[in-house]
C-alpha cells in the first residue's frame, strides 16, 4: 500500500520517526513536509537527530495567517496527492499541516487515519480544537492515545472506527532517550547542573498574541528567582520585542534546541513550565512535574493523575505554585507502553484502503 505521511511541525516530526519504522516492512511510505515549522532547530535538526528519511516533498509554506497558511498548504497539497494518488494518509496531533492535508485527502476520496485523535481541550476559541473536531469528523480510522479521547469520539457519534493504541511520542522518547544521554551537552553548553533549573516553553497563540498574557507569563517566571530556561520560539520572540519588559537574568532565554537538547533539558529540569501538549506529556514520561501555562489541556490524563497542574498566565497561580507543586508518588502508565506504532501499523495492516 502507497502512504501519504504528513508532517508539518516539532511534535508531528517527533511521532513520524517510529511509526515509519514500523509500516516500512510492508508499505511504501511518502512523507510530505508542509514547511510549517522551517527554521532549522525547529525542523531538519528534527530528521538529522532520529534518521527521518528527508522527505519527498518539501511544500515550503511557512508561517501566515491561519487561513492564508492552510489555504497554501491546501493547494500544494492537491498537487502532490493528484501526482502520487495514494491508497493511504497518514496526518497526526492538530496543526494546520493536519487539517488542510484531511479536507484534501477526504475532498480527493482518498482514505486517511487521524493519529492522536479524540483529544479534545473543549475550548474552540483554539484554533487547534477546531482543527481536532474538523479532522475527526473525516477521518476514515483514529488511532487514539487514552480512553478520554475514545470516549470524546463516542460522544460525537465516531465509533466503529477508533482504536486505542496509545502515545507515540512516548514510543519514540524510549528510542531516542538513550541516544540523547550520550549525544547532548547542552547542560554542559548552559553551565547547568541536574535539578538546579527549571525549563519553559512558551509558543500558542493564545498566549503569544495576547500581550497581557504573555507579560503575565513573562513576568512570574522573571519573579520566581530560578535559573530557568526557556527555549524562543520564533513566534514567542518577535511577540516579547514588542513588550517593554526586563527580565532577570535567572530567565535564560536561549534559541530552539532540537530533540536531543530537548529531552535532556526535560530530563534533568526540577520543574518543567509549558503551554505545549508535546511537552506536558514528555514531561509526565520523564516524571518531571509539569505546570501548564494554559486554562485548560487536552491532556487531562496528567492533570487527573496530578503529575500536571493547570495554572493558565495568571502571575500569581504561577508564582503560588511554582516552589509547592508536588506531584504523588504514583505514576501509572495512562497513554500507552510505547508500542502504538507496533499497533497502528498492524491495523493498517489488516485493514485494507476504503
Amino acid at each position: 500500500m502507497k502512504i501519504v505521511s504528513v508532517v508539518g511541525a516539532r511534535p508531528e516530526f517527533i511521532q513520524a520517526m517510529p511509526v515509519s519504522r514500523a509500516i516500512s516492512d510492508s508499505h511504501q511510505e511518502i512523507l510530505v513536509h508542509t514547511g510549517q515549522h522551517y527554521d532549522y532547530k525547529m525542523s531538519q535538526q528534527f530528521f538529522d537527530e532520529l534518521e527521518i528519511p528527508t522527505p519527498h516533498y518539501n511544500l515550503g509554506v511557512g508561517s501566515g495567517s491561519q487561513a492564508r497558511q492552510t489555504a497554501e498548504m491546501m493547494v500544494n497539497m492537491e498537487d502532490v496527492l493528484l501526482k502520487e494518488s495514494p491508497d493511504y494518509v497518514i496526518v497526526r496531533g492538530d496543526t494546520n499541516s493536519t487539517l488542510a492535508a484531511a479536507l484534501i485527502a477526504s475532498k480527493l476520496g482518498i482514505p486517511f487515519a487521524h493519529i492522536e485523535a479524540g483529544e479534545r481541550s473543549f475550548n474552540r476559541r483554539m484554533p487547534e480544537e477546531i482543527n481536532r473536531i474538523v479532522v475527526d469528523a473525516l477521518a476514515d480510522r483514529h488511532f487514539c492515545v487514552s480512553h478520554a479521547a475514545v470516549r470524546n469520539l463516542h460522544a460525537e457519534g465516531i465509533r466503529d472506527s477508533v482504536f486505542q493504541v496509545g502515545d507515540v511520542m512516548l514510543d519514540a522518547l524510549l528510542f531516542a532517550r538513550p541516544l540523547a544521554r550520550t549525544k547532548s551537552a547542552v547542560l554542559a553548553r548552559l553551565g547547568i547542573q541536574p535539578q538546579k533549573y527549571a525549563l519553559a516553553t512558551i509558543h500558542r497563540a493564545a498566549n503569544t498574541d495576547d500581550p497581557l498574557r504573555l507579560k503575565s507569563i513573562l513576568s512570574a517566571l522573571d519573579q520566581t528567582g530560578e535559573t530557568i530556561i526557556l527555549p524562543m520560539h520564533p513566534r514567542t520572540r518577535k511577540a516579547l520585542e514588542a513588550l517593554d519588559l526586563q527580565l532577570a537574568d535567572s530567565l535564560r532565554i536561549i534559541d530552539p534546541v532540537g530533540y536531543f537538547d530537548m529531552l535532556t533539558l526535560e530530563e534533568n529540569a526540577r520543574l518543567i513550565a509549558t503551554d505545549s501538549g508535546g511537552v506536558q506529556r514528555e514531561a509526565y514520561y520523564m516524571g518531571i512535574p509539569c505546570l501548564t501555562l494554559r486554562d485548560e489541556t487536552e491532556w487531562v490524563g496528567t492533570v487527573d493523575v496530578g503529575w500536571n497542574k493547570l495554572v493558565g498566565a495568571e502571575q500569581q497561580a504561577i508564582l503560588e505554585n511554582w516552589f509547592s507543586f508536588s506531584p504523588p508518588a504514583e505514576h501509572p502508565f495512562i497513554y500507552g507502553d510505547g508500542t502504538a506504532a507496533q499497533l497502528i501499523a498492524g491495523i493498517l495492516n489488516n485493514v485494507p484502503n476504503d
